[in-house]
């Protein structure tokens, strides 16, 4: 089996579906929105330096599922789905995806965001296999509290591990395609990394160390 990774945010989708779920809940009118934008934009902003408190962002992230209806949570992600993240999906995704289905390839989402915006998302794209930050569930309902090791930098790389021990699986040939210095660790131990319409400092790195570079929004 040869694995084909992929980050979500700003790789296969042009834009952040993080911060998106932010102001989709700003738009909808469902949380303060002063407040809200603030610290949306100030996490967005040190994510991007590479400098995120990822604990710190989860509980402002998740804070808004705590206790509500799944019911009345699915609901909201549909129109979500529909409204903000359908319309973001980068123009060469789909390509890529079949292109990796064509040679025979596993796929694989690895992100940084939570289960409950990234699930539907991977489901949408016909990715079965999905790695991401996990929020605590108790007596079926969100705690709002973050649960397990984040997939974020670092972390990317222990969680595909476990992954991989659990079945039985290595990363021999393995592809991973992202946008973004936080997923430098992870870019480095496989033997095909892709920099995706990248930042500044991974576009530098892969330049420097010959990675293809690539825009999937051309």
């Amino acid at each position: 089996m040869t694995l084909a990774i992929f980050d979500l945010d700003n790789t296969l989708l042009a834009g952040d579906s993080d911060h998106a779920w932010g102001q989709f809940l700003i738009d909808q009118g469902l949380v303060d929105a002063t407040v809200v934008k603030a610290a949306n934009e100030a996490f967005y902003q040190q994510y991007q330096a590479g400098e995120l408190d990822i604990d710190r962002y989860l509980r402002f992230s998740l804070s808004f599922l705590a206790n509500k209806p799944l019911d009345e949570l699915a609901s909201l992600h549909r129109l979500f789905m529909e409204t903000v993240i359908e319309p973001m999906i980068a123009p060469g995704t789909q390509a890529l995806l079949q292109h990796h289905r064509d040679r025979g390839d596993t796929l694989m989402i690895i992100t940084a965001t939570n289960r409950f915006v990234t699930g539907p998302i991977a489901e949408h794209l016909g990715i079965p296999n999905l790695i991401a930050c996990e929020a605590e569930q108790q007596n079926g309902a969100y705690t709002g509290l973050p649960t397990g090791i984040p997939s974020y930098q670092e972390g990317k790389v222990v969680r595909l591990q476990t992954w991989l021990d659990e079945n039985g699986e290595s990363l021999d040939g393995a592809w991973f395609y992202s946008d973004s210095l936080n997923d430098l660790p992870l870019l480095r131990l496989v033997d095909n990394p892709v920099a995706v319409d990248p930042d500044a400092t991974l576009a530098a790195e892969a330049q420097r160390l010959s990675w293809p570079i690539i825009s999937l929004r051309d």
